[in-house]
């Protein structure tokens, strides 16, 4: 049930439930109404936006996390649902790095070979 408008160039300027003169229907799922209305996967669109929020709550986090670990800060001087988000947000990044594919672990061939153990040869 979606009308939408062009603009001179083509580009939807205006989404409308009922049509009328001038207006074009399109599907929900059609492409540039998603874009349009922030749910499409365009350059510079919404979801770009949210990876990019995605990208900073990380980033606060281990800001966070640094500034306790130095002593700055004390977790208990958050508030509670704060505290309650991180604790949450750690213990499932945990949950996940334990079920997820390790190609760096420790084993019996983890030392430094230096020259010394050819003979000196480079």
């Amino acid at each position: 049930m979606p009308y939408i408008r062009r603009g001179p160039d083509g580009q939807i300027e205006s989404l409308h439930r009922h049509g009328g003169e001038g207006m074009e229907f399109v599907p929900t799922g059609h492409a540039e109404l998603q874009s349009f209305v922030g749910h499409g996967s365009s350059p510079g669109g919404a979801s770009d936006f949210g990876r990019l929020d995605a990208e900073f709550v990380r980033v606060i986090e281990d800001v966070i996390d640094t500034l306790i670990v130095k002593n700055v800060i004390n977790i208990t001087d958050l508030p509670g649902e704060a505290q309650a988000k991180l604790f949450a947000r750690k213990t499932f990044r945990e949950r996940v790095s334990q079920s997820s594919l390790r190609l760096y672990s420790d084993s019996k061939f983890n030392t430094v070979i230096d020259d010394t153990n050819f003979g000196g040869l480079p």
